[in-house]
């Protein structure tokens, strides 16, 4: 499974931003999938996931209230909606898959990863 993220870019604080996940090479329906931001000195840290169904979903509680995921397994696609952005969450934003059901906050349980796509909030 290959992914792409995008979406990223600059906005102010207060501000909203949709991240978009594409898969291709297999479908991943079958995988949880999550986003994970990385800023500039820190580790990658979880930031939501959703389970194949899209019934079940787990976010940091830095962003619960704030973001929203959610996956279009028909358009092999999953998305992560950013409202009230704030400073803090400046980073590079990345999406990744898994196949087996190990601990979806848990970055090592992810083989498969996008390249990372920027998010800028400005105060």
């Amino acid at each position: 499974v290959q992914l792409q993220a995008c979406g990223g870019g600059l906005v102010q604080a207060g501000g909203f931003l949709r991240l978009s996940c594409k898969a291709s090479g297999h479908s991943f329906r079958s995988y949880t999938v999550a986003w994970f931001c990385q800023a500039p000195g820190k580790e990658r840290e979880f930031v939501a996931a959703i389970r194949w169904g899209g019934e079940i979903t787990y976010y940091a509680d830095s962003v619960k209230g704030r973001f929203t995921i959610s996956r279009d397994n028909s358009k092999n696609s999953a998305y992560l909606q950013m409202d009230n952005l704030k400073p803090e969450d400046t980073a590079v934003y990345y999406c990744a898959a898994q196949s087996i059901g190990s601990d979806p906050t848990n970055r090592h349980g992810y083989g498969y990863w996008g390249q990372g796509t920027q998010l800028t909030v400005s105060s």
